[in-house]
């Protein structure tokens, strides 16, 4: 494969998200490395937050380990202990399993860019740390459930 040009790889916005937790990703981008290079066994993405932009909700992952590194700008890590400033070169490690519910918001005033690398399980349930809902991935399709396993009906 050669080298990839980032110029010609499509810019992920929106969310799956249902509302009003979608609406709440503005601001939030992405280039989806690992499916332009045809990667199949882990996602490489690189993530752009414009200024004020999250992440994502704070979550954690089931089944799939995570690991972020900040490549561009300033951003702030949120986990159960709180936050941490992360800046360029600075890594963070999100193992399977893990109950520790993470996200990232730009404070600053200019774009902050980090690379995400997951692998990609079969079957994923990423639960929401501060909201009632997980999603579960199977197959290439999503459904959403309030935390108790029940159909995704709104905001409880």
């Amino acid at each position: 494969m050669p080298k990839l040009d980032l110029t010609k790889v499509p810019v992920k916005t929106g969310s799956i998200y249902p509302s009003p937790y979608a609406e709440m990703m503005a601001g939030r981008s992405s280039l989806r490395l690992g499916d332009a290079g045809g990667l199949t066994q882990f996602g490489v993405n690189l993530v752009m937050l414009e200024p004020g932009a999250v992440s994502s909700l704070r979550h954690w992952h089931l089944n799939e380990d995570e690991f972020v590194m900040v490549t561009e700008g300033e951003c702030v890590m949120v986990q159960d202990e709180g936050e941490t400033i992360m800046r360029p070169g600075d890594c963070a490690a999100f193992p399977a399993g893990s109950t520790n519910g993470h996200h990232f918001f730009n404070r600053t005033d200019k774009v902050a860019k980090f690379l995400v690398i997951g692998t990609k399980a079969p079957r994923e349930v990423a639960t929401y740390s501060d909201v009632d809902m997980k999603i579960e991935i199977e197959g290439g399709k999503a459904r959403f459930t309030h935390k108790d396993g029940t159909d995704w009906t709104g905001p409880r």
